[in-house]
């Protein structure tokens, strides 16, 4: 296939690009760390404005109406600067929402969220790595509506969500932090971002808030993976972009590091993991997409690399930079944190050899 991007997609990389590269500076990244509150509210704002949240929504809720190659370009600018906005969470929640929701559900729930005046995010994981795919939240016929009750773990920026996307044993679910039965227990993910663990103790749903098409959760899930993978592959090229300036400006033996063959080996195998994870996840997007046989067993294949290369990739830049390379007062700890996340988000490489394999 062409990986070309067209020319309205190189116009959207190169708006996200300079949106993100002038607010998610390293400066404002301290500034947040230092603070109380994770997410920069004023980067979202403006993504927001520029219509970039919207960018795979549909335009009847005041999106762009583009679909998931466009969605993943702004991830990949996202993870490039490791910008600390629930992007992925918005996406993976929204996405299914605007796909198999009703008109009025989209309404209600998307036009907010396009205007970047709620935060949504997705409860898809569960606890001691049980599959994704087969949930054990029940959701239990109640008169007019559903009782929810079980529990999942690492909800993206779950401590900040105005509501909550739920996969139970037989749809999708929207709850509120402040419902009845509802608990949200602050946890913080390896990068840092406040996550939750979101435990459901009999909450009432009524049927304007659930999505029942028997595709609506496997797509969910698909969607996640494909949208961990467009990130990722933004955080391993600006990792590589930085460690390749960094050998070439840092002597040893009056020599730049990177004259050293071993130091050359172990960039240009850093490279090569890049493209592979490049290629399998643009690919995977593009199947996505276009709605292409095997899909799924693509996006597995891409999860793998992001999950195997990507530590690969994490490590040698690490080691490439010696002592400075956990310095917090250098950008490229952050890269490791969230290459470390990326890799379990969704399943690591077991459980995604055995999606290939099955």
């Amino acid at each position: 296939m062409d990986f070309t991007f067209t020319e309205v997609q190189e116009d959207l990389r190169g708006l996200a690009r300079k949106i993100l590269q002038e607010r998610a500076t390293t400066e404002r990244l301290k500034e947040l760390e230092a603070g109380t509150e994770r997410v920069d509210r004023d980067l979202w704002a403006e993504l927001a404005t520029t219509n970039l949240l919207g960018i795979a929504l549909p335009e009847d809720v005041g999106g762009s109406g583009y679909g998931l190659m466009e969605l993943g370009i702004v991830l990949n600018e996202v993870g490039r600067q490791v910008a600390p906005v629930p992007m992925v969470a918005m996406a993976i929640a929204a996405v299914p929402i605007a796909t198999f929701g009703s008109p009025e559900q989209r309404s209600r729930l998307l036009a907010p969220v396009v205007a970047g005046e709620r935060f949504i995010t997705a409860a898809l994981e569960e606890p001691a790595g049980a599959n994704p795919l087969q949930p054990s939240t029940t959701a239990t016929r109640d008169g007019d509506g559903w009782l929810l009750t079980g529990n999942k773990i690492a909800v993206p920026w779950g401590q900040l969500a105005d509501d909550i996307v739920v996969s139970a044993d037989n749809g999708l679910f929207v709850v509120t932090p402040d419902q009845p039965g509802v608990t949200v227990e602050p946890a913080t993910g390896t990068t840092t971002e406040p996550q939750a663990r979101l435990l459901l103790d009999s909450v009432r749903v009524e049927d304007d808030n659930a999505i029942f098409h028997p595709s609506a959760m496997r797509f969910a899930y698909l969607h996640g993976v494909a949208a961990t993978c467009a990130t990722a592959v933004g955080v391993f090229e600006k990792a590589i972009e930085i460690t390749a300036t960094y050998i070439t400006e840092r002597h040893q033996f009056d020599r730049p590091i990177a004259t050293f063959q071993g130091a050359t080996l172990k960039i240009a195998d850093a490279y090569i993991d890049l493209q592979a994870i490049t290629v399998a996840t643009w690919s995977a997007l593009w199947q996505f997409a276009e709605n292409k046989p095997g899909y799924p067993e693509a996006l597995a294949t891409a999860k793998f690399w992001v999950a195997d290369g990507g530590q690969r990739v994490a490590y040698a830049c690490q080691h490439l930079h010696g002592g400075i390379g956990v310095d917090r007062d250098y950008p490229l700890h952050r890269y490791f944190l969230w290459a470390k996340e990326l890799e379990v988000m969704f399943g690591g490489t077991t459980s995604q050899l055995l999606r290939v394999a099955v």
